[in-house]
């Protein structure tokens, strides 16, 4: 029997590119989508024919509370289980400082960091009855060293993922590893409309000089998914090529 892992903000960028390498590696997938329901049964397709597994994509609104426990209840019941969670989704609202709303802020928490923890309370209490599992947040060096006052409940809400990574490390021990990635600069949808000049004087600080791509990000959250990690927990990698 196949291990299972579902994965938030599946569809597209960095959360497509997870959902690919734990395919590759012969996982089955839940997929969590809220708008791409072509892309994902286009991607189900794919997956299923060329890997041999089984993809379930499943719609929900992460800001909903309702649309997330059904999500958590469908997948228990085709699966069975839950072994690995993936808390990938999360969105952006760039906007100045002083133009920055009340409402800019709920819309960010919800998906970026309170959809984390009611998706890491469900399946963490899951996760802890089968005595096994691993739990990983997608998080920012936003959340860490690189601050933006564009987007300054964006970096809030990841250094808020972080902290709930330490805390549920400590809630669901020893059974249930939950570790944290904080991607750099990565050549996704979200930063394709980045001004020129502001991605050069970026490259220009990382080590590397160059954007990072999402398949870099989701190897490394397959490594901390693995046994090859049994020992890695309460723990955030960076994996920003070096910025500085």
């Amino acid at each position: 029997m196949n291990k299972n892992v579902l994965v938030t903000g599946g569809t597209r960028g960095i959360g497509e590119a997870i959902v690919r390498e734990f395919s590759k590696k012969g996982y089955d997938i839940i997929i969590n989508y809220v708008k791409s329901n072509k892309k994902a049964e286009k991607l189900k397709c794919e997956l299923e024919t060329t890997f041999n597994i089984k993809v379930l994509p499943i719609q929900a609104d992460l800001s909903n509370e309702t649309e997330i426990n059904h999500m958590v209840d469908v997948a228990i019941k085709e699966f069975g289980k839950i072994d690995v969670l993936v808390n990938n989704a999360g969105i952006v609202i760039d906007k100045d400082f002083e133009d920055r709303t009340i409402d800019d802020w709920k819309q960010t928490l919800d998906i970026n960091l309170i959809a984390p923890f009611v998706l890491t309370k469900l399946i963490g209490k899951e996760m802890l009855k089968q005595k096994s599992g691993a739990i990983i947040n997608i998080s920012s060096t936003n959340g860490l060293n690189t601050y933006y006052p564009t987007s300054v409940d964006y970096d809030a809400s990841k250094s808020g993922l972080i902290s709930l990574t330490y805390d549920s490390a400590v809630q669901f021990a020893p059974y249930v590893r939950v570790n944290c990635i904080a991607p750099g600069w990565v050549n996704t949808e979200m930063n394709k409309e980045l001004p020129e000049d502001f991605v050069k004087d970026e490259t220009e600080r990382i080590l590397v000089k160059r954007f990072g791509e999402p398949e870099e990000i989701a190897k490394v959250v397959a490594f901390l998914a693995s046994e090859d990690a049994s020992f890695v927990n309460s723990t955030v990698i960076k994996v920003d090529g070096g910025w500085y």
